[in-house]
């Protein structure tokens, strides 16, 4: 007995030390859920008017700028050419160029860059002048210097810089609100969305989880406290200028490569430079091609999305861990270098990703709790001389401290559920209840990892190693329904003007029938042409 009573001990004090810890991130993350959701009842009842979606006639009159698209590519030859090929037949924009960066001891990802750029001539290539792999940073610093020797040879200047992946599905809007909005906002960020797989793929979901969260709510949030966001790395949006700030500021040397989270810091550095640096939430309406669960019927539903980047995520536990734990090292343990800003609202912002390390220590530790609380629960009813007092009593001041903890986590859930049903509808959103449980011993496991990984180079005095991620790209199915529509082909050919597209459209949604046909009839386009066009839609150019 003095055994069970010692160790009935250990837990009691340990669960008080959770239940203080759990109480201050609960309190804390509800900060961030206050601050969403005052800021979207105070757009909804005092902004509501003003405040308007952009339309397509609005992308459409401002011209273009000289844009270019830029891609790290390591090992990637499985997927680059499918990449680039897609990016080119869907994106609605003329005035860019891809550079993509590839190493000497990478033959196959560079064979397979300069057999596309063998058809388009706007995708260039620059090879590191060291053997792969170094890291992300490295590779996108000698792409800049690539791209200034371009310009300087070709007397052109690209106003607009985008940051991509060798796996990323591109919007095909997503240059056009660049274009618009560009350089008056020097920094944009679009949503990180992971494309979606079936519901037993629990490492994937808890990826669409978390950044359906991130991506909507809490990133809006660091935007309104820090006036500052951290790149994703992917789907970012630089201007000129911003380019230009970076370079002075690093002698030419934009990105850290002692850094595992070199888009992190970037965006971290970007605070001091004038201007709005901001998460980018457009939404618009296209066609997806549905079956009906009970008749088998194929129809197409009109579905509203955001303006963001897809792409496949790891879908195993030790892919997950292998990403995150370089994520984690890299923002929560690396981060610690970028000091604090004594800007109360960003260095609360750096605070939260510090407190990660903790945060997903301690959650899984609570576990260890509940699995005490019920053996000796089940012990005291097998044997009740073995039965030992409840870890807190009902009339204890804790208890209450307990079921606010309760409270806390529920509305954790209730807000998990409603991000992941808004972005991948309402079974995603149930599904994410139980994943929330996964992908607490997923980043368990990411963070005992990149501590480890961080102990261990702090010893030898050496940079973290970079650890690369396998990627995998979209089919041809999963990518038809990120193909251009109708009105976006004719648009890019200068068939029709905005104006004549929003009229069809209104006249779609009034009576019905076909886009084509609707604009035949009013005389802007001819039927030879519509059949042209509806052929090269066919063939995805």
């Amino acid at each position: 007995m003095d055994l069970a009573f010692s160790v009935w001990l250990f837990f009691r004090y340990f669960f008080f030390v959770l239940a203080g810890f759990y109480l201050w991130s609960g309190l804390d993350d509800l900060v961030i859920d206050l601050v969403f959701y005052a800021r979207t009842l105070y757009r909804k009842l005092f902004r509501r008017h003003v405040i308007q979606p952009l339309t397509l006639a609005q992308l459409e009159s401002i011209p273009e700028k000289k844009m270019v698209i830029i891609i790290p590519a390591w090992d990637e030859s499985a997927v680059i050419g499918r990449m680039l090929l897609n990016t080119i037949n869907t994106v609605l924009y003329r005035d860019y160029h891809i550079f993509v960066g590839t190493y000497p001891n990478d033959e196959a990802t560079k064979l397979e860059v300069e057999r596309i750029r063998e058809i388009y001539p706007n995708i260039q290539v620059v090879v590191t002048p060291a053997n792969g792999p170094t890291n992300k940073a490295d590779c996108l610093n000698w792409v800049f210097q690539g791209i200034k020797v371009f310009e300087k040879d070709h007397d052109c200047r690209f106003e607009i810089f985008l940051f991509h992946d060798a796996e990323d599905v591109i919007h095909p809007l997503s240059l056009k609100y660049y274009n618009y909005l560009m350089p008056r906002i020097p920094f944009i960020q679009l949503p990180v969305f992971p494309l979606e797989q079936k519901w037993n793929h629990w490492t994937v979901g808890v990826y669409m989880d978390e950044f359906a969260e991130n991506h909507t709510k809490d990133l809006r949030v660091r935007e309104i406290l820090s006036a500052a966001i951290p790149s994703a790395g992917v789907g970012t949006a630089m201007s000129r200028e911003a380019m230009d700030y970076l370079a002075t500021l690093r002698n030419n040397q934009l990105f850290d490569i002692r850094s595992l989270t070199e888009d992190y810091m970037m965006g971290l550095t970007l605070k001091d430079m004038p201007g709005r640096k901001i998460l980018l939430q457009q939404e618009v309406e296209r066609e997806v091609p549905v079956q009906d669960a009970h008749s088998g019927t194929r129809m197409v539903r009109k579905v509203k999305e955001f303006v963001a980047t897809r792409e496949f995520f790891p879908s195993t536990f030790g892919a997950a861990v292998h990403q995150k734990s370089r994520w984690i090292l890299g923002i929560s343990l690396q981060g610690w270098g970028f000091g604090w800003t004594g800007r109360p609202g960003l260095d609360y912002c750096l605070y939260r990703d510090r407190k990660a390390v903790v945060a997903n220590l301690l959650t899984v530790a609570g576990y260890l709790v509940v699995a005490y609380w019920g053996l000796s629960y089940l012990v005291g009813l097998l044997n009740p001389n073995w039965a030992v007092p409840p870890l807190v009593a009902v009339d204890e001041p804790a208890y209450k401290i307990v079921m606010v903890v309760m409270g806390l986590f529920f509305w954790r859930l209730i807000n998990r559920v409603g991000c992941t049903w808004h972005i991948y509808g309402f079974s995603q959103g149930l599904l994410s209840i139980p994943r929330l449980f996964y992908g607490n011993f997923l980043n368990f496991a990411a963070t005992c990892k990149a501590i480890h990984r961080y102990v261990r180079a702090r010893i030898a005095g050496k940079v973290p190693e970079w650890g690369k991620t396998a990627h995998a790209y979209p089919s041809e199915d999963q990518l038809r329904t990120f193909r251009r529509k109708l009105g976006d082909l004719l648009l890019d050919r200068r068939l029709i003007t905005a104006a004549d597209l929003e009229s069809a459209l209104a006249r779609q949604r009034t009576s019905g029938g076909r886009l084509g046909d609707i604009l035949v009839d009013m005389g802007v386009l001819n039927a030879d042409t519509l059949q042209l066009v509806l052929e090269q839609q066919q063939k995805g150019s």
